[in-house]
């Protein structure tokens, strides 16, 4: 029998090619081959005509096919089952990030752990050897006799285990360490990530095991490999902050069977990852109401939280002042600096102003444009705002305070916290009604900055 012969495939238009070159002969593009896994001799002759392919799918209609929901297989750790949306799904994929030390492995440990004790689970290490695994086990107080581990690398000889040990649980650390003997590229490279973890998802679907790849980060954030990869996985998890702080926050990017951007709060410790039950009041421990501090209610998923927004704003001796936003877009930034020039009467122009969201978070919602105005007209005002105030809303180009959805959610939230005065857009009131709390319904900037620090 001939050999198969390698083949390179172009990623944007998919011509194949039989030696790798640095641009494409069909589109013109330029680095965009990649090897790709031989084609099995007799295929092409096989799959050339309609008429002559064997074994046509079955089409069914949808009213035939019960579409009862998926049993969820419970973690045992309550933040992960909430980021997973309610637990680990019989043949779902899971890919986590995140940058290097901040916790992927010992999570995912810790997950083995506690899934170990209702079903099987396996570890496949490519990383570390067993006996630095068996020690961190120890260090997390782990029971070392019902953690099942294998140190190995090749996606054949892994799913020759997985078939003999039949785990309902494997865990990939990580996917860029894997490759197969089909393909003559080194591990990480963009073809073996993909062939690699195109087998451990379809052996995944075909046992209904459920499967738990780590994925490496490249210097811009983004998980390393093919795009595809992301798409051939059911949910993309990725750690964020900082990776030598105490806290940890995991968002959900992609769930096919739950909701996306739900988030997951660990504290770091020396027993590993241990959630975080009421993250609001963590963000809110440092708050002393001092000027440039505003503290909003931020929609993460399926619940509320108080987050605290800093700004400051200095002279700046630069011809061009900085601005810098640490978990908010600059664009974002730069544009409510615009609608308070024009709208408020408030040139920051030869200022330098910086906002952070204190612990971490990402402020990705518009929700966060007001009590960022807030921070930064109390920095420049070197005024703090009232005690047991928030506030939140988008902020227009027209000045306007649009409204953004669950504002009774994330009234009643900030009302459990003892908060007693809250700044909000008009059209939020409607509906609204919460005992414990003033709520100040506002239309426009100078309606908003006029009620924090004039009323």
């Amino acid at each position: 029998m001939a050999k198969p012969k390698t083949r390179y495939v172009c990623a944007d238009c998919g011509a194949v090619h039989t030696k790798w070159s640095g641009q494409c002969g069909d589109c013109g593009a330029w680095n965009t081959l990649s090897e790709a896994a031989p084609e099995p001799p007799g295929r092409a002759g096989r799959l050339g005509g309609y008429a002559g392919v064997a074994g046509l799918a079955e089409v069914q209609s949808l009213d035939g096919i019960e579409a009862d929901e998926s049993p969820r297989v419970p973690t045992g750790i309550g933040e992960v089952d909430r980021v997973l949306g309610g637990g680990l799904v019989p043949g779902g994929v899971v890919l986590i990030g995140g940058d290097p030390g901040i916790g992927k492995s010992t999570l995912l440990l810790q997950v083995q752990d506690a899934v170990a004790r209702s079903m099987r689970a396996l570890y496949v290490s490519g990383e570390e050897s067993l006996q630095q695994i068996a020690l961190r086990a120890r260090r997390l107080g782990l029971d070392p006799a019902r953690l099942r581990c294998v140190a190995e690398t090749c996606v054949e000889r892994i799913l020759a285990t997985v078939a003999e040990e039949k785990p309902q649980l494997v865990v990939i650390d990580s996917i860029q360490t894997i490759f197969s003997e089909q393909l003559q590229s080194a591990p990480g490279s963009v073809s073996q990530v993909r062939d690699s973890a195109a087998a451990l998802v379809r052996h995944a679907k075909a046992t209904r095991t459920t499967v738990l790849l780590v994925g490496h980060v490249t210097k811009e954030g983004g998980i390393a490999g093919p795009r595809v990869l992301e798409h051939m996985v059911d949910a993309v998890l990725y750690f964020e902050g900082d990776g030598g702080g105490r806290y940890r926050v995991i968002r959900a990017l992609k769930n096919r069977f739950g909701a996306v951007n739900e988030l997951g709060i660990f504290a770091m410790g020396d027993s590993g990852l241990k959630p975080v039950s009421n993250p609001s009041a963590i963000f809110l421990s440092g708050h002393d109401g001092a000027p440039g501090s505003t503290v909003t209610v931020m929609r993460e998923g399926t619940r509320p939280l108080l987050v605290e927004v800093q700004a400051l704003v200095a002279e700046s001796s630069l011809a061009n002042p900085r601005r810098v936003g640490v978990g908010m877009e600059n664009s974002r930034l730069a544009m409510l600096l615009a609608v308070l020039s024009r709208h408020a009467g408030l040139v920051m122009h030869d200022q330098d102003v910086f906002v952070n969201a204190v612990g971490g978070l990402r402020l990705s919602e518009t929700a966060a444009d007001l009590p960022a105005v807030a921070a930064m007209v109390s920095s420049f005002r070197d005024r703090a705002l009232p005690r047991k105030t928030v506030a939140f809303g988008e902020v227009g180009l027209a000045g306007e305070i649009r409204p953004v959805f669950n504002g009774e959610d994330r009234l009643k939230e900030a009302a459990k916290h003892g908060f007693e005065r809250a700044v909000v857009p008009k059209g939020n009131l409607a509906g609204a009604s919460v005992g414990g709390i003033e709520i100040v319904g506002v239309r426009s900037v100078e309606q908003a900055l006029a009620a924090l620090f004039d009323g």
